[in-house]
């Protein structure tokens, strides 16, 4: 393992470059959501799947089961008794994985704030990735902060190894601007075409 250590891992080539390209594509082609959906902004997250936005020609699959999921999606409040559950269920996620925390229940506790058995945002449980901030999040913010997590699957090395949570979770505005609407109908009309 040495020689594979200093030739590939300390300097990376034009090998190790090509195989993160050709991993990251397909990781980002094919992420599979684990939806732990509690209250209400489950059922906004629905649309997501509908045929007004769907999702799946993103490359994004709603699975059943942890094993085969890349990514948790919360949705809604957290509190004492659920966050065993929660961690085993992450705990049984294959690496590379990523949570998205949508909604202001599954943030800061939104509504529930004030309740002893409430956590006060999912971070205290487990590491989030991307945060979807509204009450409840429209559909394009749950798909904005999906092209954003594919973005930066896109820029990660798996020859060095993941670098574990992102430093610098991704926060999703709760009111997109006309840029940001830009640019996800640009995304939109590119997965059309291919």
């Amino acid at each position: 393992m040495g020689l594979l250590d200093e030739k590939i891992i300390k300097k990376p080539n034009f090998i190790s470059a090509t195989a993160d390209k050709v991993f990251n594509w397909s990781r980002l082609s094919s992420l599979w959501l684990m939806i732990y959906g509690i209250a209400c902004c489950s059922i906004e997250s629905f649309a997501m799947g509908g045929p007004r936005y769907d999702v799946e020609r993103l490359g994004v699959v709603g699975r059943a089961s942890p094993r085969q999921a890349d990514v948790l999606l919360i949705l809604g409040p957290i509190t004492k008794k659920m966050a065993p559950v929660l961690r085993t269920l992450y705990a049984q996620m294959a690496e590379p994985k990523y949570v998205i925390a949508c909604g202001s229940c599954a943030i800061s506790g939104g509504a529930f704030a004030d309740s002893f058995f409430v956590i006060q945002g999912v971070q205290k449980v487990l590491p989030v990735d991307v945060y979807i901030p509204g009450c409840h999040p429209r559909a394009e913010s749950f798909i904005y902060g999906i092209l954003k997590l594919q973005e930066h699957i896109r820029n990660e090395t798996l020859v060095k190894g993941r670098p574990g949570p992102l430093k610098k979770p991704i926060v999703v505005p709760e009111v997109l601007s006309a840029n940001q609407k830009q640019e996800l109908e640009q995304k939109m009309q590119e997965e059309e075409k291919v």
